[in-house]
């Protein structure tokens, strides 16, 4: 049980590292509104795509699972999301220093967590039952990881 607490402790420290990088790595992106590759998103989409995503999938579903009674989540379409509601006006500045306040928000939330709540589940329309709180942040790091390379690989 002490290394899964240990392990528990490094995925948040991480989550929150892994968010501070990718801040800096779109910060340092000379252009963020050249896309990324041919006929890809730019830096730019990409941050607000993966604050959105932070927010309103792992996030959300991390807290709810937390709080909740085997909640159940429906599927998000996270490009889809991006294409209708993007913003090309929004500044970068502003979309990444909210996207971390908003991770180092739920890391909060997770260490005043005692250690029996990383076990509660939740269920998800499409792909089942199963979701425990752990498989919900581990997914939102995964995530910001993803897009964290893609930008490096842009650099």
């Amino acid at each position: 049980m002490k290394e899964l607490n240990e392990y528990r402790t490094q995925l948040v420290n991480k989550l929150i590292s892994v968010a501070k990088d990718f801040r800096s790595a779109c910060l340092a992106v000379k252009d963020p509104y050249v896309p990324l590759e041919a006929g890809s998103w730019n830096v730019h989409q990409v941050a607000a795509h993966t604050r959105d995503v932070h927010q309103l999938v792992y996030g959300l579903r991390a807290q709810r699972t937390a709080q909740e009674d085997n909640p159940e989540f429906q599927n998000f379409d996270g490009d889809a999301y991006t294409r209708e509601h993007y913003s090309a006006d929004e500044s970068l500045q502003e979309i990444l220093d909210g996207f971390v306040q908003n991770v180092e928000a739920l890391a909060v939330t997770l260490r005043a967590l005692p250690p029996e709540s990383w076990s509660r589940v939740s269920r998800h329309a499409k792909l089942g039952n199963g979701f425990t709180l752990q498989t919900w942040v581990e997914r939102d790091r995964a995530h910001i990881e993803e897009h964290l390379e893609t930008v490096q690989k842009a650099q």
